[in-house]
């Protein structure tokens, strides 16, 4: 039995030092770049490029010439996280909340 799971088309691409995988018309969520929503982001740090079956890019760091252009949906926070330290015996105990700034982009191609 065959599972066909994967898609077609995809790259790998990089912000900072986080790698995320683009699909062209999808949503992916990546750590907060500056602009408003509507606006077109390029991303030129492109890892790996699928353009078809059989036909893979891939880059010595980045595949030259690829460009992968994304637009802002919007700009929001993830969700809550708590942070807690405990030291036993010692009647210290801290908690604190942390919520990381994060932007939905659409890609659109690459």
């Amino acid at each position: 039995m065959e599972h066909k799971d994967t898609f077609s088309r995809y790259a790998i691409f990089q912000v900072g030092t986080h790698q995320y995988q683009g699909i062209e018309g999808k949503t992916v969520s990546i750590q907060k770049i500056e602009g408003e929503a509507g606006d077109k982001v390029e991303f030129k740090e492109v890892l790996l490029r699928k353009t078809a079956e059989d036909a893979v890019e891939i880059g010595r760091p980045f595949v030259k010439g690829s460009v992968l252009v994304a637009s802002i949906v919007k700009q929001m926070k993830g969700p809550k996280l708590i942070v807690y330290h405990f030291r036993r015996r010692k009647k210290s105990r801290i908690k604190n909340g942390h919520r990381q700034q994060m932007t939905i982009i659409r890609v659109e191609s690459f």
